[in-house]
């Protein structure tokens, strides 16, 4: 397991080299207020006027401005090319969860990149977000608050079982698996929505709506960052 650069009691904000809206990143770092760049995403976040606390990569990407502007020791270079940008980050911050902006570009190789390292590193709570959504790995058990109609979407990336209570199409029984049944477009029906599922590998999609009270499922202990945007 790789030693971790980035230790927090609260959430980081973790920034890729795709698009960032402001009003993404003024919503993820009032929640987690810790930014770290994942390779050039060090130049949305000096472009947007924020300095990065650190900086993970292979720094194939990362703008030679950009290196200059940040101080060395904020600098986390990492040679191997096994591993996304992406990975290399997230499996070396220690938090209650990370807030991923930036990620979701036009690229399915690279979305699909990041749906695999979220599934690999379950034990580090990651929420990606999307121009509309976002998605994260389910832990074993997952209760969350919802709001009846909302769309609750299942992808899995292995084979496995799951059990719901608050979904207009129950889980139980249902054998999931990437190319075989999936959970996408399903409807709440409650105030609130509990998972089990039988093993890692699968990813949950929700509406931006819900960030918070994902945080929360996911993170309860951690404290709490004014929210806005």
């Amino acid at each position: 397991m790789n030693q971790p650069i980035v230790q927090s009691s609260g959430g980081v904000t973790l920034v890729g080299g795709g698009p960032v809206s402001a009003r993404d990143l003024r919503l993820a770092l009032a929640r987690a207020p810790l930014a770290v760049a994942a390779d050039s995403g060090a130049d949305r976040l000096l472009a947007a006027g924020h300095m990065p606390d650190a900086v993970i990569g292979d720094f194939d990407s990362l703008s030679p401005g950009a290196r200059a502007a940040i101080p060395a020791e904020r600098l986390f270079p990492q040679a191997e090319q096994d591993t996304t940008d992406f990975d290399k980050a997230l499996s070396r911050i220690a938090a209650p969860f990370v807030l991923a902006l930036g990620f979701q570009g036009a690229r399915i190789d690279h979305g699909l990149a990041v749906l695999n390292a979220l599934v690999r590193h379950a034990d580090r709570p990651c929420l990606v977000l999307g121009p509309k959504d976002f998605a994260f790995a389910c832990p074993p058990e997952l209760t969350i608050a919802t709001r009846p109609g909302e769309p609750f979407s299942l992808f899995p990336l292995a084979r496995l079982r799951a059990e719901s209570q608050g979904l207009h199409w129950p889980l139980h029984g249902l054998r999931f698996a990437p190319d075989g049944m999936i959970g996408t477009s399903n409807r709440v029906t409650a105030r609130q929505v509990t998972l089990r599922v039988s093993g890692p590998g699968m990813v949950v999609i929700l509406p931006r709506r819900r960030l918070d009270a994902a945080i929360a499922a996911l993170a309860p202990g951690a404290p709490r960052s004014a929210r806005g945007g």
